[in-house]
């Protein structure tokens, strides 16, 4: 199953990208092309597992499917809120 290295990929871009707001992230956006041969569900259900466990605190995932063989993270959207206590 493919899908949980891309799932495992798609944490280690989370936590490059965020550095120390890591446990802030709230949503991780995906857009999956239906050319990308991708099981969607397979790679939501990895990503809500794998962003049940520190550093993520339980992030959400959002997939947008989109034409062709496009697999990007779309968006990072974490909680300022969070992070201000």
């Amino acid at each position: 199953m493919h899908e949980l290295s891309i799932a495992l990929e798609v944490c280690a871009i989370a936590e490059r990208t965020l550095g120390d707001r890591v446990p802030q992230l709230t949503r991780v956006g995906l857009e999956v092309g239906d050319g990308a041969g991708i099981v969607v569900e397979n790679l939501t259900f990895c990503l809500d597992t794998l962003l049940t466990e520190p550093p993520f605190r339980g992030a959400g995932v959002e997939v947008s499917a989109v034409a062709g063989d496009v697999l990007r993270v779309s968006y990072l959207e974490v909680d300022d809120e969070r992070s201000a206590h």
